[in-house]
C-alpha cells in the first residue's frame, strides 16, 4: 500500500492536528502522522482521493495545497506560528528567525524572503511581528504576566521596542487593548 504525504493550509494548533487526524480516518485512510501542514497517509489505491479529501477538510476550515511554492510559503507560516506559540521563555530571545528559517528550509533566505513576500503581500519579518502581536494580545487578555514579561516571553529586547509595535499593528497601547475587552483576536491563521 502507498503512503502519501498531503499538505494542509490553516493548521496552526494541536486540535487541527486531531481534526485532520479524525476527518482523515473517517475517510479510511490509515493515518500515519500528522503534525502542523501536513500528514501522512497510506491508502489502498495507487493515489489517495484527493477531491473527496479537500471537501471534507473545507468543511473543517483547512485547505489542501498542490502547488510547490504555495507549500512552501505554508510551511514557513507554519514554522514561524509554531515558534511563536509554542515558546520556550528563553527560545526567542536567542533566536534568529532568518537563519533558523533558511536551515529548516534548507534555502537560501533571501530566496525565501522574496518568494513570501511575492505570495503573501508583506515580508517575512512583519508577518513574524503581526504573529507576536497577537501572541502578545493573547497573553495580555489572560492578565497573567506583566507587559515586560510579555516582551522577554517573545524575544523583545525592550518592553518599549514590544509597545512600539504593539501600538502599530493595533492602534491602541498595550493598555487600551487590555482595558477592551470588546476587541476580538484575530485567529492566528488570519493574520497577515
Amino acid at each position: 500500500m502507498p503512503d502519501t504525504v498531503i499538505h494542509i493550509k490553516n493548521m496552526v494548533c494541536p486540535r487541527c492536528v486531531k481534526v485532520v487526524r479524525e476527518e482523515l480516518e473517517k475517510l479510511g485512510y490509515e493515518v500515519l502522522h500528522v503534525e502542523l501542514g501536513h500528514a501522512k497517509i497510506r491508502h489502498k489505491d495507487n493515489l489517495p482521493d484527493y477531491a473527496k479529501i479537500k471537501e471534507v477538510l473545507l468543511k473543517e476550515g483547512f485547505e489542501l495545497i498542490e502547488d510547490s511554492k504555495a507549500k512552501l510559503i505554508d510551511s514557513i507560516k507554519t514554522e514561524i506560528i509554531s515558534l511563536i506559540q509554542q515558546y520556550k521563555d528563553e527560545d526567542l530571545e536567542k533566536l534568529n528567525f532568518s537563519k533558523h528559517i533558511s536551515k529548516t528550509f534548507n534555502k537560501d533566505y533571501n530566496y525565501l524572503s522574496s518568494l513570501f513576500s511575492k505570495t503573501e503581500g508583506i515580508t517575512i519579518e512583519h508577518y513574524i511581528i503581526l504573529q507576536k502581536i497577537e501572541k502578545a494580545k493573547e497573553l495580555l487578555k489572560y492578565g497573567e504576566l506583566t507587559l515586560s514579561e510579555i516582551a522577554y516571553r517573545l524575544g523583545y529586547s525592550s518592553v518599549q521596542h514590544l509597545s512600539r509595535q504593539f501600538k502599530q499593528v493595533t492602534g491602541l497601547t498595550a493598555s487600551e487593548f487590555k482595558k477592551n475587552v470588546q476587541i476580538p483576536r484575530k485567529s492566528i491563521d488570519a493574520v497577515t
